[in-house]
């Protein structure tokens, strides 16, 4: 934060003078109590025993060292409380400079390079492709995208990755089904598998299949599997690329499973074996009863795992970790994976995996909870196998792309998220997405009045913004200084709701600077210097709105609030 940063400095400074050290464990934040001013340090309690005096001595040396070096009054306060607290209250011209960073920063204000260009693969979705998303998958899309964002506001250099699941027993299953209901087609007193998906969707791939395929039913059962199954592959992973598109997800790579069991270049090892060959030459890899075990007990698990079975068929195990171990050699410096909430038994066994690949503390795994989704208070059941689920894309086309992604990011993943559908769709204040992107269609509204009118927005630095003296100007100011820091925390934290948070706090002080000030009607001077305000605000939402993926529209139905010109 900028006035943190600010204090901390003229701290250091002061320090250095009075001859004194910097302590290690010095803390500035605010006090509990908005009087006490905007920052509060505990230097002096801290220095009090090294210096052989009272606390509340070195403090009050202090704040005269502070007020001495202020030649640009950036202090209006600077107090000694308790017993040595120094409470520091920021002048009202030093909060007016973050118009100034604000509007030299346009879309990219926020921004930082905390990252330092380390490279940074985030996987997310990589649901099976045997079925259309679901609303769950959904908000694993739209956590996976932000953080993507976010990670790149805050200078990490990002990759985004699908892993298509296109091998294994649910694959079959699927080629299964689709066969299934293309023979029961022909033949409708065919009996149903045990085991198979019941979905339209699968009915709908066998009528095509059969169509291209006139000759399919007197094949060889194998080979009208494999056309089967690759057909359902392909118009679902279709299907699966299109709803993400309509979503605003996008990946840079889409990673085969197969790829991992088929042999490298010239024939060589496929990248199973190479992970099975760094394991062997670890140490950490041998055999018994026909099967290759991992000794996943030297990294905390209670028993060994099998990586291939005596019948020669690999486990998922074994794919998730030759897969991360491509992920390391293409690299990255750290990955992050994002899994559904049914997965938590099994991260210790992959971050033990990749410890045991030589990259300990390298992988992040942040799992998301279910979603219930409620329609006129009943909840919808999901489930892929019996196709009762509600798709994404259905439900985007239901409540928009923007309400999806907002609400999905409105807390944190790993907390259960009710998805109300009635309550989304509204343009009302009840709705959260409505209420943020309403407030910066309401600035938007009182420039466009403001250009017919014949005022403009002041520029950063002009007299006449002496006029945002109030404490509803101040509180904006705040909360746009507070911005960059709101992004640096959320990307450390791997935590998007921090900015719908953050966002919702912004409009909530906008509605009110709106019920409360004249802009318009407010005289010439002072209307330039508050739309500078607003319009600041405004690019502050925009850049908060565009790290969760959602879009900050200029005009939006009214819903009723007056919007009459002030």
């Amino acid at each position: 934060m900028k006035a943190k940063q600010y204090l901390e400095d003229a701290l250091r400074a002061a320090l250095t003078r009075m001859e004194l050290p910097w302590p290690d464990k010095l803390l500035i934040e605010p006090p509990r109590e908005r009087k006490f001013g905007d920052y509060s340090a505990n230097a002096a309690m801290l220095l009090a025993a090294a210096a052989k005096k009272k606390p509340r001595d070195i403090a009050e040396a202090l704040a005269a060292e502070l007020r001495a070096a202020d030649a640009d009054a950036c202090f209006a306060r600077i107090e000694v409380a308790g017993p040595g607290f120094l409470n520091v209250t920021f002048a009202p011209g030093f909060w007016r400079t973050i118009l100034a960073d604000v509007r030299a920063a346009g879309p990219a204000y926020g921004q930082s390079n905390l990252g330092g260009g380390k490279k940074v693969q985030v996987e997310y979705v990589s649901a099976n492709p045997t079925g259309p998303l679901h609303i769950g998958h959904g908000r694993g899309a739209a956590l996976g995208d932000s953080l993507a964002r976010l990670l790149r506001k805050t200078g990490h250099q990002v990759s985004c990755e699908y892993y298509i699941n296109d091998a294994g027993r649910q694959m079959r299953i699927l080629g299964d089904s689709v066969w299934l209901r293309l023979r029961q087609i022909a033949d409708p007193s065919i009996p149903d598998l045990e085991d198979f998906y019941r979905g339209d969707y699968i009915r709908d791939i066998a009528v095509r299949v059969r169509r291209e395929n006139p000759g399919i039913l007197s094949m060889p059962e194998k080979d009208a599997v494999d056309i089967c199954f690759r057909a359902a592959v392909d118009e679902i992973l279709a299907g699966i690329k299109k709803d993400l598109a309509d979503f605003r997800v996008g990946h840079d790579v889409w990673f085969s499973e197969k790829s991992l069991v088929d042999a490298g270049p010239d024939g060589g090892p496929s990248k199973v074996g190479e992970a099975f060959a760094d394991l062997a030459a670890r140490g950490l890899t041998y055999e018994s009863d026909g099967a290759l075990w991992f000794r996943t007990t030297d990294f905390g698990d209670d028993k060994d795992r099998v990586l291939r079975k005596s019948s020669g068929e690999l486990t998922y195990f074994a794919s998730d970790i030759a897969y991360h171990h491509d992920k390391f050699r293409r690299g990255f410096d750290r990955l992050i994976d994002i899994w559904g909430a049914d997965h938590h038994g099994y991260v210790p066994r992959m971050q033990g995996a990749v410890t045991a690949l030589g990259r300990q503390g390298a992988l992040t795994v942040i799992l998301v909870q279910l979603v219930s989704l409620l329609r006129d208070g009943e909840q919808v059941a999901m489930s892929t196998r019996a196709g009762q689920f509600e798709t994404l894309a259905d439900v985007v086309a239901y409540v928009g792309a923007d309400a999806a992604r907002f609400l999905f990011l409105s807390r944190k993943s790993d907390s259960p998220l009710e998805f109300d559908l009635e309550l989304v769709r509204k343009k009302s204040m009840d709705n959260p997405v409505y209420y943020v992107q309403y407030a910066h269609a309401r600035v938007h509204s009182m420039l466009a009045k403001g250009r017919e009118a014949g005022i403009v927005p002041a520029a950063p630095g002009e007299e006449r913004l002496a006029a945002l003296d109030t404490e509803e100007d101040l509180q904006l100011l705040r909360l746009m200084e507070r911005f960059p820091d709101v992004v640096a925390h959320a990307a450390e934290n791997l935590a998007p709701h921090a900015v719908s948070a953050y966002l919702s706090e912004l409009a909530s002080a906008l509605h009110k600077y709106y019920t409360q000030h004249h802009v318009l009607s407010a005289g010439p001077d002072v209307a330039a210097a508050r739309l500078l305000l607003l319009s600041c605000v405004a690019e502050t939402l925009a850049a908060g709105l565009d790290l969760l993926g959602v879009s900050a529209p200029e005009r939006m139905d009214q819903a009723g609030v007056d919007e009459t010109a002030q």
